[in-house]
């Protein structure tokens, strides 16, 4: 199984959970582990996903997160276990 960590950050406001839930689903990424708050007005999710059968490349779904962000104010980055363990590594 590959897996890969999406992260995303910003103000709270309607419809971010559904529209990066949409793009995972129409790729074909499986969501294996959510976590997600609100602290001051701020959402913050964490997801762990896995990118094994994906349609897309992953730089391809990559683009289509960052574009969502884009549109909504937010920052959404995928990033591969690998290199999310190797940086948060204390």
């Amino acid at each position: 199984m590959k897996k890969a960590v999406v992260t995303v950050l910003g103000l709270d406001q309607v419809g971010i959970t559904a529209k990066v839930c949409a793009v995972l689903a129409e790729t074909n990424i499986n969501i294996l582990d959510i976590s997600q708050t609100i602290v001051g007005g701020y959402f913050n999710m964490v997801m762990v996903v896995d990118i094994t059968e994906a349609k897309d490349t992953f730089d391809t779904t990559a683009e289509k997160l960052y574009a969502i962000g884009e549109k909504m104010g937010l920052k959404i980055k995928i990033q591969h276990t690998e290199i999310f363990d190797a940086m948060h590594r204390i």
